[in-house]
């Protein structure tokens, strides 16, 4: 079997043998909505730099640069976003501590009570005999968000504390 295709016409031969087949290519053309409307730009950027970029993102199994970009520009919003203090924030709060610590367990359960409207969610993990790993769901104004985090790994026992913050609407 010999494929043979003829550009300019979108023709398709394939051969059998002694018998060729003809195929007439039709490509479907999908029309882009005003919401799905793509705007290219140029980027200028250093040969050393733009390899390395690609590297990474073939690390991440990103398909193009493009769609690398893109994730680039909405975690940056995200992060400016998350700046304003009455913004609308989701995340999560994921803490590592010492459980034998004397009345942490205890401080731990006032504050997640102080602020049940911003938790949505826990989940507390056994790591070994000392250690316990606790992941809060948060939800509410930024501002409210950072300081409950804050007041739990300010918490004498927190030995790691990493607030995430998105938007709830991104």
């Amino acid at each position: 079997m010999v494929f043979l295709k003829d550009q300019e016409q979108n023709i398709l031969y394939i051969l059998f043998g002694n018998k060729k087949f003809k195929f007439v290519l039709r490509l479907s053309v999908k029309r882009v909505t005003m919401t799905e409307k793509i705007i290219r730009f140029g980027v200028s950027i250093e040969p050393e730099l733009l390899n390395k970029f690609d590297k990474t993102i073939k690390k991440k199994s990103y398909t193009n640069r493009s769609e690398a970009i893109r994730d680039l520009i909405r975690k940056y919003i995200i992060v400016e976003e998350s700046q304003e203090t009455d913004a609308e924030g989701l995340g999560t709060l994921t803490i590592l501590y010492d459980h034998h610590v004397s009345a942490l367990k205890n401080r731990l359960i006032d504050i997640q009570h102080d602020h049940h409207q911003e938790i949505l969610t826990t989940t507390h993990i056994h790591i070994d005999h000392n250690n316990c790993l606790e992941v809060l769901v948060i939800r509410g104004k930024t501002k409210e968000i950072k300081k409950l985090a804050d007041a739990i790994k300010a918490l004498k026992g927190i030995k790691h504390g990493e607030l995430v913050i998105t938007r709830a609407s991104v």
